[in-house]
């Protein structure tokens, strides 16, 4: 596997404005009673572009206008995103609404609107509130600097506690190379895509086709691979964009980088993945979940996920419990192949469960969990499958937020 010190090196200053030629903004527009909710990210150029949208089969009016230009036009130039109204279950309104945003954006900036994708989010079946959108939409200027970017990232936000961002550079071709991105993320997460955005820009010259399969290939792994509540909502996404202007060689899978390229744009992925995980609504702790030993590498997924998805998992960590019993439950709930004979599960680094029995453990366990962040290791000795699922804890606040989101 690549190491970063090997192939890439995580840029302190770290912007999803930092590819060379991406500009970005944030603004307050009127959506939301105070905080900004509005933003745009630009391309200097038409960029290539890649996708990954909500199973759910309710889908917001944002996703059909956004699948059309990743689908179809196949190159995007600009992103218009909004927060605190999510403009689906909108019906006919919604639509027109959305393709609006479209092309009032592609009017600003003198471009196509075929090239300007559109993202919203916020509360369900509440129609967009368009005159201060498109009075907005006249007021952004993106600009190639980190304030940019950070209001970027603050306006995109709902029930975040923090922006979220990352990004590193590599070497493709003797070029500098820079991948980078930004998402929000805190309730109704369980990807496949769920209740998420994550924007992801890069410099790197690569056509649409390979950039999805760069995608495909590192989403069951880092996006998939997180849950917050089990819940699948209508709007969310990620894009990528590439604009090409590092100028390195056009990147396939026969390219002698392509690996590289394809590890950078995981661990870009991986961050923001844990970054959203990490703010689960009301969260006070990170869990990991990671599993070895599965019939092969979904099981282990499959797995991981249904056990950091467990809401008595959850909860035993919210409270410092050592509770292995709920572990060893949701391992066999699963629905996947397993030898409750032959389990042994570890919270960190004590083990708790050996061929599925238990290992008299030390209080220090309890110690152990009330770290910010908290690890559990399953073995199954079944095969060579791995995999690992990240989520967080359940806690009161999360109820009262949820409780009271509209309101």
């Amino acid at each position: 596997m690549l190491t970063e010190t090997m192939t890439m090196k995580r840029i302190t200053y770290k912007n999803i404005a930092s590819p060379k030629g991406f500009k970005a903004t944030g603004i307050h527009c009127g959506v939301k009673h105070k905080k900004k909710d509005l933003a745009l990210l630009t391309s200097e150029v038409p960029a290539s572009v890649a996708g990954v949208f909500t199973t759910n089969a309710v889908q917001g009016a944002p996703l059909i206008v956004t699948k059309e230009v990743v689908y179809t036009t196949q190159k995007m130039q600009a992103l218009i995103v909004n927060s605190g109204i999510a403009n689906s279950c909108t019906g006919k309104q919604g639509l027109i609404d959305a393709y609006t945003m479209q092309e009032k954006t592609a009017e600003k900036l003198g471009i196509n609107p075929n090239l300007v994708g559109v993202a919203s989010t916020g509360v369900i079946g509440e129609m967009m509130k368009m005159e201060p959108v498109l009075a907005g939409i006249k007021h952004l200027e993106p600009i190639d600097e980190l304030e940019g970017a950070i209001n970027f990232s603050q306006a995109i936000m709902t029930t975040d506690t923090v922006t979220k961002d990352t990004s590193y550079k590599t070497i493709i071709d003797g070029k500098e190379v820079i991948i980078a991105g930004t998402a929000k993320g805190s309730g109704m997460i369980e990807p496949n895509m769920a209740t998420m955005f994550a924007f992801i820009t890069t410099d790197a010259n690569i056509e649409s086709n390979h950039l999805q399969d760069a995608l495909k290939s590192i989403t069951d792994v880092t996006f998939n691979s997180i849950t917050v509540d089990g819940d699948t909502s209508t709007n969310d996404m990620v894009v990528v964009m590439a604009n090409g202007l590092a100028e390195n060689n056009s990147l396939t899978p026969l390219h002698p980088d392509w690996d590289n390229f394809v590890q950078t744009l995981h661990t870009v992925a991986l961050d923001l993945a844990k970054m959203i995980a990490k703010d689960g609504e009301g969260a006070t702790k990170l869990i990991e979940v990671e599993v070895k030993g599965a019939v092969n590498d979904e099981e282990a997924r499959k797995i991981a996920k249904t056990v950091v998805g467990s809401p008595l998992v959850k909860t035993a960590v919210f409270g410092s419990d050592a509770n292995w019993g709920r572990l060893i439950c949701a391992v066999g709930y699963s629905g996947a192949t397993i030898d409750p004979n032959a389990i042994k599960i570890s919270i960190g680094p004590t083990p708790v469960v050996e061929n599925g029995e238990p290992v008299p453990f030390s209080e220090e366990t309890m110690l152990y969990l009330k770290q910010a962040e908290v690890k559990f290791l399953i073995e199954l000795n079944q095969g060579e499958g791995q995999g690992t699922a990240w989520g967080c804890d359940l806690t009161y606040d999360y109820v009262q937020i949820n409780a009271t989101y509209r309101s």
